[in-house]
C-alpha cells in the first residue's frame, strides 16, 4: 500500500510541475494563456456536473423502476 502512494504522490507532483512548465514556457502572453487555462476547467467542470446531472437522472429513472416492482 505505502508503494502506491509513494507512486501516486510521484504522480502527483509530476503532473504538477510538468504543468507549471508548460504555462511558464507557453508561446503564448500571460493574459492568453490564464484565460485559456480558465475555459479549460471552466469546460472540465461543465462537462462534470452535465455528466452528474445525467447520472442522476439515469439513477432516479432506476430507482422509480425498482420500486414500482416492474424490474
Amino acid at each position: 500500500m505505502k508503494r502506491v502512494m509513494n507512486f501516486l504522490a510521484g504522480a502527483m507532483l509530476g503532473s504538477i510541475t510538468g504543468s507549471l512548465l508548460v504555462i511558464l514556457l507557453a508561446p503564448a502572453s500571460g493574459e492568453e494563456t490564464r484565460m485559456q487555462v480558465k475555459h479549460y476547467f471552466q469546460n472540465i467542470r461543465d462537462e462534470v456536473e452535465n455528466a452528474g446531472k445525467q447520472k442522476r437522472i439515469e439513477l432516479q429513472e432506476q430507482l422509480n423502476t425498482l420500486r414500482s416492482g416492474k424490474a
